[in-house]
């Protein structure tokens, strides 16, 4: 999944639990006539993040939960909302599929931009989140780093392993923000049997390449899932004409890129050149 995490438009329709949580906040606060200035003050935020949070825009943090519950005498009803929140360490768009990502039992991945979050090293993964538009508080840039190098449990963790398959465009790999590390980071993770990374490179790639990311995700139950992603907009659907489309892309992909074998020499030149 390509994990935008550099641009806005996360989704169309703020998370239930934002928009709860914030009504939640804001009618605690005026019945306490508590302002929001004097909260934004005692939780260290400002005004307007305040604001946002009350409209469901952004989700409020634990933070502000518990000096809200503090300050308003909510005895405990606001911060009892921390743990349904949780689930918001992810981007809105990217919730449904990361619980797919859970229950799958193989995984192809296709990137024309950034590494895959179940790849990047924290570093990676903080420059990205670090760059997100508009910004994050650091708190949620915390939250957001230590779920995407938790995802990555997949990659061993599981009995019987997943089987993962991933596909990176050569412009991924020339991104300024992939440095050394990151590189060795991709050559670790393919050493499993369960685990394959290929390299297409400029030369190799068809204008159906240049399309956008996708995974196509299968789980034990045989359900298969086709996860397309965009600046603005992310869908994942089980349609069969849908994931029909997105395994035939996949497909052709694979077969265009380097094998294994090239891919890994491909990266370790990479890795020569930037130390």
């Amino acid at each position: 999944m390509a994990e935008v995490d550099a641009v806005s438009g996360e989704s169309n329709q703020p998370p239930a639990a934002w928009r709860y949580g914030g009504d939640q906040l804001k009618r605690w606060r005026a019945k306490a006539d508590v302002t929001r200035e004097k909260l934004a003050s005692a939780a260290n935020y400002s005004p307007e993040t305040i604001a946002s949070m009350e409209r469901g825009v952004r989700r409020p943090t634990s933070r502000v939960l518990d000096v809200a519950d503090e300050l308003c005498g909510a005895q405990g009803m606001l911060s009892a909302a921390k743990p349904f929140l949780d689930r918001e360490r992810f981007p809105a768009r990217a919730q449904d599929f990361m619980v797919r990502e859970k229950e799958a039992t193989s995984i192809w991945s296709y990137e024309v931009t950034y590494i895959p979050g179940l790849l990047q090293t924290e570093r990676y993964a903080r420059e990205l989140i670090d760059n997100h538009v508009p910004p994050l508080d650091e708190e949620t840039v915390n939250e957001r780093i230590a779920a995407r190098m938790e995802r990555q449990a997949i990659l061993a963790a599981r009995k019987p392993p997943v089987g993962l398959s991933f596909v990176l465009y050569e412009a991924v790999l020339r991104s300024p923000q992939v440095d050394a590390e990151q590189l060795l980071r991709l050559l670790e993770a393919a050493r499993p049997r369960n685990v394959v990374v290929q390299v297409l490179p400029f030369e190799r790639a068809t204008p159906a390449a240049l399309m956008g990311p996708m995974v196509l995700l299968e789980t034990q139950d045989y359900e298969r899932f086709a996860f397309t992603e965009g600046s603005f907009a992310s869908e994942l659907s089980a349609d069969p004409g849908v994931v029909s489309r997105v395994t035939e892309r996949l497909s052709m992909i694979r077969t265009q890129a380097l094998d294994p074998g090239e891919s890994a020499r491909f990266i370790e030149r990479m890795v020569d050149q930037r130390e």
